[in-house]
């Protein structure tokens, strides 16, 4: 799996091609990523590369983060992560360099990852699609989950439980969506569907993992 890249989600559009065929597409706006740090096997364990997008103010970053920065030549970044790297990018990935939209390819299949939008505190019906009680007829409970099951058996509340609260905010990844478009003057992707948060949240592009397409040999 090869490096992935840092960008922000911008909103939907969609695209022709040259028969007339609409795609709708997410336009994900992917600035040179900064490359903070490069772990080694020999020295961390492992191979990884450590990207940074987003420049921020030094006062806005811790004292151990800005020497961390400063130690790689590159300006404070607001969202960091670390990619596994290996064979061609460990040589070529170099702590103070930059990676851009140029990594992926028109056609081919990616993941992205990002965080939900979070809707809140919500109650069962919303949060877990719950029936509800009734709505007439005396009952006071409507959007209540009713009876939880603890009593002297088993004494407890069982574990994952449908039950009120927090919704979305969570890490959600899409798989297998398709490279649409590759703007370099830009620094623009655009990748079919829809990819998780809201608009200018961030989001990590990564080669798709499962549904990529193997390199065809020339052997038969």
């Amino acid at each position: 799996m090869s490096i992935g890249i840092l960008g922000k989600k911008v909103g939907m559009t969609r695209v022709y091609d040259a028969t007339g065929v609409v795609t709708p597409v997410t336009v994900i706006l992917a600035e040179p990523n900064s490359v903070s740090q490069v772990k080694t096997k020999e020295k961390d364990g492992y191979d990884a590369a450590q990207l940074g997008v987003d420049e921020v103010k030094e006062s806005r970053v811790a004292k151990p983060n800005i020497g961390h920065f400063k130690k790689a030549g590159v300006t404070p970044k607001r969202f960091v992560r670390e990619f596994r790297i290996e064979g061609k990018d460990i040589e070529e990935t170099k702590a103070g360099g930059a990676l851009n939209v140029t990594r992926f390819q028109v056609g081919q299949l990616v993941d992205v990852i990002g965080l939900s939008k979070g809707k809140s505190f919500q109650g069962v019906m919303k949060k877990h699609n719950f029936q509800g009680q009734g709505a007439a007829h005396g009952s006071k409970t409507h959007r209540r989950n009713g009876a939880i099951g603890e009593r002297s058996t088993p004494g407890r509340i069982y574990k994952n439980h449908g039950m009120p609260g927090h919704m979305g905010h969570e890490r959600v990844t899409v798989q297998n969506l398709r490279v649409v478009q590759v703007r370099e003057a830009d620094n623009v992707l655009l990748v079919s569907g829809a990819v998780p948060g809201p608009a200018g949240g961030f989001l990590v592009v990564r080669s798709a993992v499962k549904g990529q397409q193997k390199p065809v040999s020339d052997k038969k």
